[in-house]
């Protein structure tokens, strides 16, 4: 037996039909957006009957959540100092991008900017995968949160810029460069100090 992202339990036959519908999803609110996407459409995409989307899947808001999920990957040690997690950080966000496998990353950033649905799966990602680990690694710094917060501004806004709208000069720019510069911005936020003395 195998579980689909809410819960359901079915089984390995199922597996190719859920991810035909998964591609399809994300292709479809990719291109159409949330609201415009529809569960009828993303079926025919998929080349199966809609009541099977909602089988396996409940409702357009939990296959949405399912085609966006992400799994950053980033799990620096909590002993690791601001130094070392701002350079692992910088390279595991710049290496996901450059990869061109960030299909589901675009579709979320795209997505939030106009729907909440969207735009909650990104506080998620954010409290479940960002957020954790840097304040595990600024254990004792009262502005951990919104160091960790500071930091997403920062990579999301290369993301928008450099992978999504293609603005130059950042749009052709020598990926080591950017990840020397993601680096450096992102030592800045979890170190400057955030108050006046």
């Amino acid at each position: 037996m195998d579980a689909a992202p809410n819960g359901r339990r079915f089984t390995d036959r199922s597996a190719q039909s859920r991810a035909a519908i998964l591609a399809a999803a994300r292709a479809r609110f990719a291109a159409d957006g949330y609201e415009k996407a529809t569960i009828r459409a993303i079926a025919a995409d998929a080349g199966i009957d809609a009541s099977m989307v909602i089988r396996y899947y409940g409702s357009k808001a939990e296959l949405f959540e399912a085609s966006a999920a992400i799994q950053l990957a980033l799990t620096p040690s909590p002993a690791s100092g601001p130094e070392q997690l701002a350079e692992d950080y910088a390279h595991t966000f710049v290496a996901r991008w450059e990869s061109g496998t960030n299909e589901v990353e675009q579709l979320v950033i795209r997505t939030a900017l106009t729907h909440k649905e969207a735009a909650g799966q990104v506080q998620r990602i954010f409290d479940e995968q960002l957020k954790p680990p840097i304040t595990a690694a600024l254990a004792d710094d009262p502005d951990a949160e919104l160091r960790a917060a500071l930091v997403m501004t920062q990579t999301l806004g290369l993301a928008v810029c450099r992978y999504l709208l293609g603005l130059e000069p950042v749009a052709s720019a020598d990926p080591v460069a950017l990840e020397r510069a993601v680096r450096d911005a992102v030592r800045l936020h979890l170190t400057r100090p955030m108050r006046d003395e």
